[in-house]
């Protein structure tokens, strides 16, 4: 463990000190710890990044897929997230760096358990809303149900259910 010089002086550099893979996220200036996710959550991540990356293959693009623990920062100063999995577009691709992502990435998906769902489909999704990400997949360990939320111009303008293996595969 690294001893401290001088103590940090933001709270983004306090969550920049904490160790590499820590469950945690700064949203509107207050870190937020959380447990590791359970074995359904882990395979219903999987499945859903399977599924996305075999898209991106059958149609030979070069779009990135990373998955969480990876931080994506919204900003530098009061919002850094760690979503089970980013999608980031080869078109946008200048935000990718080599210890995080610095902006918004195209497509976010959050798996829902019981003990984070109001902070999924609330806190984050108005944070993910604020700050432009064109689309939310949130899938919860309960069902096999996802919802797709769309936004445009920052307002929410669709909500839907996705049904079926795959189905929510392609994002337009």
């Amino acid at each position: 463990m690294q001893s401290l010089k001088t103590p940090p002086k933001t709270i983004m550099e306090v969550y920049k000190m904490l160790p590499e893979g820590t469950l945690a996220e700064i949203i509107n200036g207050s870190i937020q710890m959380s447990l590791a996710p359970t074995p359904s959550h882990q395979s219903i991540v999987r499945e859903l990044a399977y599924a996305i990356l075999n898209h991106i293959k059958q149609h030979g693009k070069n779009d990135h897929i990373f998955f969480a623990p990876c931080d994506v920062f919204l900003d530098e100063q009061l919002n850094a997230v760690q979503p089970d999995i980013i999608f980031i577009s080869a078109s946008r691709e200048s935000i990718i760096r080599d210890e995080a992502m610095h902006g918004v990435p195209d497509l976010i998906v959050e798996v829902l358990s019981p003990g984070n769902s109001n902070h999924d489909l609330v806190t984050k999704k108005d944070l993910y809303q604020k700050f432009g990400v064109q689309e939310i997949l949130d899938r919860h360990t309960g069902n096999k149900r996802n919802k797709r939320f769309s936004f445009e111009k920052r307002k929410l303008f669709g909500a839907r259910s996705l049904y079926g293996k795959n189905s929510f595969c392609y994002f337009g």
